[in-house]
């Protein structure tokens, strides 16, 4: 943990023109990367050790350092070692997603009354879209971020002024975003299997042609209503081609959608070709309320198109949101309280440095501190005697770390409770799996 965090800070350090502002994004790293229950300006700079939160303000406001190429550089870093971390060659997914900061007012940019996932439901505040990397079986980390602003907040000159728009900046829908994040990965250097996105990416013709265009795998989430073209021409909605297609239940396979918090997540799948030879509909049926959900996919030329390789993909979907909460609830991503453009961002690229520290660190744990039990094979099988332990987790080597290099808790209190933790999570485990067995 120490040495992926000393990595990464020299790694930040040529984005600095001064040593000023480089020693204070490693106090505001350290901050966020704490136990403090929030995390602003003025307790950031308690923690830091400063008289006055001036300087923090002056790092995400005034200071001079590269923003894009620290987001570069914690891109690099956590997908470099992510890909390192011990275990088979699995597959990599970049799903993107938006994520939300409830604000007040009017004066932070891109703030308007929108919907807001955070707030289930429309509400003022800020959205964001981000990719993320997510090696199965092994992690997931925050690699991109971009603001969506609104369209009315550049052709306003007095709140471009105000909030700090870049004068180049130009409305971007959502999916449009998603282009510049894939953009600057490639550039990067950084690969996937396949790109993953709900319905607010697969509506995006934009988007698919781009990916088409690059040779990009995807598997996107589409409405039922989205348009397919099949064999002979025929043109129908997905929900009209599941209906015509998969009515007999041998269409239908029960896969797994890869692991849970409390084991496999199981569901029905079907899939349809479309009148593209490289196109296909992948369907997802919940096995109890039989709610459907539809996936559009393109798998390029050469590459092998399996049923069970795009329900993985199609799984690896749902880590970004473990991201999103793991950044919100342990590091503050959503507790900034600045309101320029630029400051928002640069607040975002540093708490995503933190996240990606903890990410690749649990990553490279995973393997030999995951001693679970194997699961049960049958309804009435008795449970161990002793269940193990789950992987190290983000939440707990950020505990951790913090118990080492602070003076209280003690480590050993803290190794105490993470130990009992991770046992009760894998009994809870292994007691869920043989309920599901019981249900069949």
């Amino acid at each position: 943990m120490q040495r992926n965090t000393n990595d990464l800070l020299t790694a930040l350090s040529p984005m600095f023109t001064r040593i000023e502002p480089r020693l204070q994004a490693a106090k505001y790293i350290h901050a966020v990367m704490s136990d403090l229950p929030k995390r602003n300006g003025w307790t950031i700079a308690e923690h830091a050790g400063d008289r006055s939160p001036a300087a923090t303000q002056r790092l995400l406001n005034r200071a001079r350092w590269d923003t894009p190429g620290a987001m570069s550089v914690v891109r690099r870093f956590a997908t470099e070692r992510l890909n390192a971390a011990p275990g088979p060659t699995r597959l990599t997914v970049g799903a993107l997603d938006e994520s939300g900061q409830e604000k007040k007012g009017q004066a932070t940019a891109g703030v308007k009354r929108q919907h807001m996932g955070c707030a289930g439901g429309i509400d003022n505040g800020v959205n964001t879209v981000y990719l993320a990397f997510i090696r199965a079986g092994t992690g997931h980390a925050l690699i991109g971020a971009r603001q969506w602003i609104p369209a009315e907040h550049i052709t306003d000159p007095v709140t471009a002024i105000t909030t700090g728009l870049p004068l180049d900046l130009v409305f971007a829908t959502k999916g449009e975003l998603a282009i510049g994040l894939l953009t600057d990965a490639w550039r990067d250097g950084i690969g996937f299997d396949f790109i993953a996105g709900d319905e607010v990416y697969g509506t995006c013709t934009k988007l698919r042609t781009f990916l088409e265009d690059h040779q990009q795998a995807y598997v996107l989430r589409v409405r039922s209503s989205f348009a397919l073209t099949l064999g002979g021409g025929t043109r129908l909605t997905c929900q009209q081609a599941v209906t015509r297609h998969c009515r007999p239940k041998r269409a239908w396979t029960i896969r797994s959608a890869g692991q849970g918090s409390k084991g496999e997540r199981a569901y029905a799948w079907a899939w349809i070709a479309t009148s593209g030879p490289r196109h296909f509909l992948l369907v997802r049926k919940h096995r109890k309320n039989g709610e459907l959900a539809f996936h559009y996919c393109f798998v390029p030329e050469g590459q092998p198109v399996t049923l069970p390789r795009l329900i993985a993909a199609a799984g690896l979907r749902w880590p970004v949101e473990e991201s999103f909460e793991s950044a919100k609830d342990l590091f503050g991503l959503d507790q900034s309280q600045v309101r320029l453009y630029e400051a928002f961002l640069r607040h975002l690229v540093l708490v995503m440095a933190a996240l990606a520290i903890c990410a690749v660190s649990a990553a490279a744990a995973r393997h030999r501190t995951d001693t679970q039990a194997p699961p049960p094979t049958r309804p009435g099988q008795q449970p161990p005697a002793d269940p193990g332990l789950i992987p190290l987790t983000i939440a707990e080597i950020k505990r951790l770390f913090n118990a080492a290099t602070t003076s209280t808790p003690s480590l050993l209190h803290t190794a105490h409770w993470s130990i009992w933790r991770r046992r009760h999570q894998a009994r809870a485990r292994w007691f869920h799996q043989r309920a599901r067995l019981a249900a069949g």
